[in-house]
């Protein structure tokens, strides 16, 4: 027991009396020298000593470096009875220019180290080979018109793992840039050693002549690095911030040529494709669909001009709203737009769609260039009403027939027509002389009768099947009016009317056409008034004349 206590106080005592620990040194060095400008170093002080982190004032790094990010570190280490301390801080260092640089002395509780000669190179005096990171860009021309399309490269060359990192556009001025597609993520091997490769591309198109200088893609992020700190059997990697920019570059923009005439369009290639079926049959009311693209090499959907369609007034023109886009294949870009238009003949006839020519500017040739599409000549039939209304088929005898009975067959045709036509008027009076009288005849003396094809008129229209009610629309009137009738024809009868069958087609025939007020459409065909009789007479006089 009283060996004990001795032996913890004699431990005490030397406790109490070791010597007490007192910073003695500052080191400092850098990881390479020279360094690059615009790249980052590591800036490394040493204290012997266990010192607090706000100690060390680096402020005076500011006026030649930017200063990143800041690690600190504290060990202890015992050894024969002897132990010993230190804080070490590691600083992210960029040189703003190149020359000789001087990285000043640091001081810690009143001791300093000896400062730091760095030289900087510029950033493209260090072969690329020898590099972790850097940037290579280029662009289609160095000289280019208003409004042509020129496209900017760039290509991020990493020797490390990329931990983060962001990759910006060019600055420039009086020019429309925008990325195109997506990055592509691949590999190269440049002298002998294997890269990864983020390739971006943009378009660029400027607004008015003169230079163009653009100040090169930039790169700002982290990578994995080996770390300058090795003991043991065991390395690590260490993150560290990373900066590059590529070279700046300059574009002649030329104005657009004083003989040009048109809509301003430049491009390597342009082209005009149409779906088009040949010998195809056309009616009266039944719209025909033309799809018309536009294509360009190298320019932008947004200077495409618009495809207007020049027809005779016998047709009615319902557009789409055109599709926009521009893409890349096969490294090009290439711009189109597509034009869906409904055209609606309103009349029979043979018509000619005239030829659809684009104008624009080839920049290789140095010349103003035709995209063209070909005339289109079409026939247009009648409507199928007038195939369906009540027609007389005249019987002719066979010439190779010498007997009667072809000429009794067609007295018993003719009789049997007479008794149907004697029956009809017979019921139209009695139909007639039922129906109600005052105001409710005046009401509805001008309405039609609810035919079948009125009916089927208006189930089309409350289904949204604008197709079936313009024929249906048209089989209706025919039988009212007693005679084949064209939507031209109906639409001439009232005001009401030719508003009612344009409102079905901006319906069915455009996208931009609001929705169809159905009861509207349909009350405006049964208040329709009737069209002016057939001015051939029936030569069969009725028995009950009205």
């Amino acid at each position: 027991m009283v060996i004990r206590r001795f032996l913890t106080l004699a431990c005490l005592a030397l406790s109490l009396s070791a010597p007490a620990y007192a910073l003695t040194k500052v080191e400092t060095s850098v990881d390479r020298n020279p360094a690059i400008q615009g790249e980052y170093l590591v800036l490394s002080i040493k204290a012997d000593d266990d010192v607090d982190n706000a100690s060390l004032d680096t402020s005076g790094l500011l006026k030649d470096f930017i200063v990143g990010r800041t690690s600190v570190s504290r060990s202890t280490q015992i050894m024969n009875f002897d132990a010993s301390k230190e804080t070490r801080w590691q600083i992210l260092l960029a040189p703003k220019q190149t020359g000789t640089v001087i990285i000043p002395a640091m001081t810690i509780d009143n001791i300093s180290s000896e400062p730091i000669e760095l030289k900087v190179a510029a950033p493209g005096s260090q072969p690329e080979q020898m590099k972790n990171l850097f940037i290579r860009s280029s662009v289609s021309t160095e000289t280019a018109y208003v409004g042509q399309l020129i496209t900017y490269k760039v290509k991020l060359y990493l020797g490390v793992e990329l931990q983060r990192g962001v990759l910006s556009a060019p600055n420039v001025e009086g020019a429309q840039l925008k990325q195109l597609g997506d990055d592509v993520d691949g590999t190269e091997i440049i002298d002998g050693r294997r890269y990864r490769v983020i390739e971006r591309t943009y378009s660029l198109i400027a607004d008015e002549p003169g230079t163009l200088s653009l100040s090169g893609a930039s790169f700002s992020g982290d990578v994995l690095v080996e770390s300058s700190r090795r003991g043991g059997m065991f390395s690590f990697n260490e993150s560290r911030p990373m900066q590059a920019k590529a070279a700046p570059s300059e574009i002649e923009v030329l104005p657009i040529p004083a003989g040009y005439q048109g809509d301003w369009l430049v491009s390597d290639l342009v082209v005009l494709k149409e779906d088009w079926k040949k010998d195809a049959q056309y009616q009266v009311g039944v719209p025909i669909t033309r799809n018309i693209s536009l294509l360009a090499s190298n320019a932008d959907d947004t200077s495409l001009p618009g495809i207007s369609l020049s027809l005779p007034d016998t047709f009615k023109v319902y557009p789409e709203k055109p599709q926009r886009k521009t893409y890349v294949r096969d490294k090009q870009v290439v711009a189109q737009l597509n034009q869906t238009t409904a055209i609606v003949p309103t009349q029979p006839g043979s018509y000619t769609l005239p030829a659809i020519r684009i104008p624009w500017w080839n920049s290789r040739t140095q010349k103003q260039e035709f995209a063209t599409l070909p005339a289109r000549n079409i026939s247009i039939a009648p409507a199928s009403a007038s195939q369906e209304s009540p027609q007389i088929a005249a019987v002719s005898p066979q010439g190779n027939s010498n007997g009667l009975w072809p000429a009794i067959s067609a007295l018993f045709a003719l009789l049997w027509l007479a008794t149907s036509l004697l029956w009809y008027r017979h019921y139209q009076a009695y139909r007639y002389r039922a129906a109600p009288s005052g105001a409710d005849e005046g009401a509805t003396s001008n309405a039609p009768k609810a035919t079948d094809a009125l009916r089927q008129f208006e189930t089309a229209c409350r289904n949204g099947k604008t197709g079936d009610a313009l024929v249906t629309l048209q089989r209706h009137m025919s039988q009212q009016a007693g005679m084949p009738m064209t939507l031209t024809d109906i639409a001439a009868l009232s005001y009401d009317l030719d508003q009612a069958i344009q409102a079905i087609q901006r319906q069915g025939y455009s996208q931009d056409g609001q929705g169809l007020e159905v009861e509207k459409v349909i009350t405006a065909v049964k208040n329709a008034p009737k069209a002016a009789p057939h001015s051939t007479q029936s030569a069969l006089r009725p028995l009950n004349p009205l």
